[in-house]
């Protein structure tokens, strides 16, 4: 596969179930993006907030946290202490790891959401699910795909940062 090749064109990712492709491929073309979004990015800038808005750190640490997060609650798990704990320092840049850490962090989570989807039977994904304090209802699929357009979504605003604070330098 080309590298200029987007993941959907690639063809199925083996053992992935049909319905749970399209949110694989997504979170593969997550990790590529942000891979060539950051290179040459200046370490020194991971934290800044242009225009108050987030850090490309705050961004890395996020995409990361909500797939772990969305991973949970599609097995019917609440979070742990340390996943809290993960939440609320998410924009913390104090005592952060590199942006190369924070990215090897997602990539490790991507796979083993790839990993999680490929023992995800097809026939649960329409089971209810809940999400939060609040219980509020979502399916397995609905998780697992939110995950995925949500990685994208985060990705493109990284972009955005990262060019700006890139232009700044």
């Amino acid at each position: 596969m080309s590298s200029n090749q987007e993941y959907w064109l690639s063809g199925p990712i083996p053992d992935v179930p049909a319905l749970l492709q399209p949110a694989a491929h997504a979170l593969l073309q997550s990790v590529r993006e942000v891979k060539q979004y950051l290179l040459g990015f200046p370490e020194e800038k991971l934290w800044e907030k242009p225009f108050g808005r987030a850090s490309v750190g705050f961004h890395l640490r996020h995409i990361t946290g909500v797939l772990d997060r969305m991973l949970t609650y599609s097995d019917k798990k609440a979070l742990t202490s340390e996943q809290f704990d993960f939440l609320k320092n998410e924009g913390n840049g104090k005592n952060a790891p590199s942006s190369k850490a924070l990215i090897t962090d997602f990539e490790t989570k991507v796979h083993q959401a790839l990993e999680y989807f490929k023992n995800t039977p097809e026939a649960i994904l329409a089971e209810e699910r809940f999400v939060g304090r609040k219980k509020l209802p979502s399916t397995v699929i609905g998780l697992l795909f939110h995950a995925a357009e949500h990685s994208q979504r985060h990705v493109g605003q990284l972009l955005v940062t990262a060019s700006a604070l890139k232009e700044s330098t």
